[in-house]
């Protein structure tokens, strides 16, 4: 089987919790460090399944692999290669795909909630829980149009598109990918993010979202799970 092609973007936003998923599956992967200048390939064709992890640009910044990595995207797309994008991977598929992405109106710091839209396709990535809401985490400050051909599947009131599914694609702005290592590098590289913010349920001070992260992990990992096991048997073997 080819492996999942995952680009990191920073070597605090690596797959997390996604490359254990994987292992679990037996499903290889290859890692692409951006970060470490790791040249992006040419197309898609070698990978089963292309994965995107977050960073702290923008997909707007005048970064030379960002176009690149379009063409890899659309070069996927094209042949029904799943992807499969975390925050700003979820930017740049929308990106790649014809869509905008522009500052949200709030940040978006810690734990939060998203709402699957009722609908066939939430049904198909949500299981029967299209009801119900969902712990995610968030560290956001722009969000993405929903790009051709997309179905919005999941939001909440501070950032609309939350989650868009096309196909085999998936598209988020939240993370489910977190592991407990993950959200103290972040609480301590990036508390900044939080400070001199007013208070309010959209932005969470470190010390909150690490005391939660007992209550909220096992309610990540449950939709990770769904989430990543949904987009795997549509891998390209």
């Amino acid at each position: 089987m080819k492996p999942v092609a995952i680009f990191r973007f920073s070597p605090d936003e690596g797959p997390g919790y996604f490359t254990a998923f994987l292992d679990a599956q037996g499903i290889p992967w290859r890692l692409i460090a951006i970060d470490q200048g790791e040249a992006v390939p040419p197309g898609a064709g070698e990978f089963s399944g292309i994965c995107m992890m977050g960073g702290p640009m923008s997909v707007n910044d005048p970064l030379p692999w960002i176009q690149k990595l379009c063409v890899v995207i659309r070069d996927a797309f094209v042949k029904d290669i799943p992807l499969i994008g975390h925050c700003l991977g979820g930017q740049l598929i929308s990106k790649a795909l014809g869509g905008r992405v522009r500052q949200n109106a709030v940040k978006e710091i810690g734990w939060s909630q998203v709402f699957p839209i009722p609908s066939a396709e939430a049904a198909r990535w949500f299981g029967a829980d299209t009801g119900t809401a969902f712990t995610v985490f968030q560290w956001h400050g722009e969000t993405f149009s929903i790009p051709m051909q997309a179905q919005l599947i999941a939001s909440n009131r501070y950032c609309q598109h939350q989650i868009v599914s096309f196909g085999p694609h998936l598209a988020m702005q939240c993370h489910i990918e977190m592991t407990p290592p993950m959200i103290a590098s972040w609480c301590a590289h990036w508390a900044q993010d939080a400070a001199g913010l007013p208070e309010q349920p959209n932005i969470q001070t470190p010390d909150v979202i690490l005391n939660q992260i007992d209550q909220a992990l096992p309610k990540l990992r449950q939709l990770a799970d769904q989430l990543y096991y949904q987009w795997v048997t549509n891998l390209k073997h």
